[in-house]
Formats: structure tokens, sequence, C-alpha cells
């Protein structure tokens, strides 16, 4: 498992999360080996537009469920407080907002839950037409992290938003496009290529312009992004000792429909 990087000699370099096996699940080692790469191009003077896929047939499928489980088991054995763990647990895969230049998500497949945040966390995304996409944590008992509650907001609206965050819905790419998630939807075999016909369209434009622009687009989002995290992962502290998550972490693996307590 890692992520792989493709220098381009225009000054554009495609990241993509290869851990196939699993659907390029949310896992530690991935986070370390995103954020590695993210330092190692944040270093770079000559980079000037990131993209960021997976390898096929998903871009990402969401958290791993192994990992999910062991902390579902331990805080409710072992009272553990998760809340320190899953905040820097985000970090390591949004540090694709660390990059000084833009990132767009091409998103060529499945994105769902965490790895649809990693998506949203990238300045600008391409999906494909028939990929699932959305925030499924409310299907799983747990609620939602890795900025989801911050970033989908900004791009959906407060309602459109709330709907999918309340009922875990997973739409189409091409709904979810039409919703304002994405620029564009296109056919799964021509999302990278668009992705990197808008890289080098961007690559064509002043780089001091365009990383200037990269700070002044942050600075007007308004709301702590750090505050939002920092409730998140007390959030998620609290699913993990909850029976609604043990019960919709079974129910995705069996592949039926949850039972949820309440409790």
């Amino acid at each position: 498992m890692a992520v792989l990087l493709e220098r381009r000699d225009d000054g554009v370099a495609v990241l993509t999360l290869d851990d196939p096996d699993r659907r390029n699940a949310m896992t530690e080692a991935m986070g370390d080996a995103l954020a590695e790469r993210c330092a190692e191009l944040a270093a770079d003077p000559d980079l000037r537009v990131v993209v960021l896929t997976g390898t096929p047939t998903a871009f990402s499928a969401g958290g791993d469920l192994g990992m999910l489980e062991d902390l579902g088991r331990r805080t409710r054995e072992e009272g553990l407080d998760a809340t320190d763990f899953m905040r820097e647990f985000y970090l390591r895969f949004l540090s694709v907002r660390e990059l000084p230049v833009p990132v767009i998500a091409a998103i060529n497949g499945h994105a769902v839950g965490a790895g649809l945040c990693v998506a949203l966390a990238c300045d600008l995304r391409i999906v494909a037409d028939e990929a699932k996409v959305g925030l499924n944590f409310a299907k799983l008992g747990l609620h939602p992290g890795m900025g989801g509650t911050w970033l989908l907001p900004r791009l959906l609206g407060g309602q459109q938003a709330a709907a999918w965050l309340y009922t875990g819905a997973l739409v189409s790419g091409g709904v979810a496009a039409g919703q304002g998630l994405a620029l564009e939807s296109v056919p799964g075999d021509q999302v990278l290529d668009r992705a990197l016909a808008l890289a080098e369209d961007i690559a064509r434009s002043s780089p001091v312009v365009v990383r200037q622009l990269k700070v002044t687009l942050a600075a007007v989002e308004g709301i702590d992004l750090a505050t939002a995290l920092d409730r998140e992962a007390a959030a998620q502290a609290i699913s993990y000792g909850t029976d609604d998550l043990a019960e919709g972490l079974a129910a995705g693996r069996e592949r039926r429909a949850p039972r949820f307590s309440g409790r």
C-alpha cells in the first residue's frame, strides 16, 4: 500500500491512493504516506497544481472497518477516549489542504465517508457519473469526521448538506455534481484526463498569482476548521462507545440494513 507520486514537466503532480485490495480505505499508514507526499510536494517551488485520485475501481471507500471496530471495542471495554487519536488521524489526510497550490480531486470511482471528505478538502473536484458518493457515517452509527460537517455545507449549502449528513445517503456522481459537489461529472474513464486538462489550464496561469489566490480563498472561509475538527473528534469518541456503531459496522460487513437501538 502506498500513495504514488507522478511528477510531470509542466508543474503538475499526480498523487494516487494505492490500496486497491481495500478500495483505497483510509488507514493510518495511508494517512502517513499521504502526509509525507504532501510535505515533499509543498517544498517544491516549481509545483503548480496537484491532482489527487485513487487506483481504480474506487477513489476511496472510506474509513478502514478494522480500525473502527477496534476503536469501538476499546472504547466500550477499556474506556478509551479516542478524541486525540481521531484529530491526529484527520490531519494526516487533510494535509492536502496545506499544499500551496490548487488540488484537484479526480473522483474516478466510489468516494464514501472519510474518503469523500478527502476529496471535499481539495480545491476542485471532477467526479465519475457512475460513482457513488456520500457521507454515510450516520448509517454506521458514527458521527461524521475528517472535516465533513465543515466542508460539505460550504459546497452544498446548509439544508442540502444536512440532508446528506442526517440520512447518510449515497448518490451518483452526476447527482452530486448537479448539487454543487463537483465542477462536473463525466464517464469514469474520462475523469483523470479531464482533471489533468484542468490542471494544465491552471498551470498555464501565473504561478505567483495562483499561489496567492490559494491563500486568499482560504482566508475568506471564515469559520475556524480547528474548532470544527475538535468537535468532530469528541463526537466520534462518543460514537465508539455505542452499540449503534457496533451494529452499523456489523450490518455493513453483512450487507444488510442496520437495526439501531439508539444506545
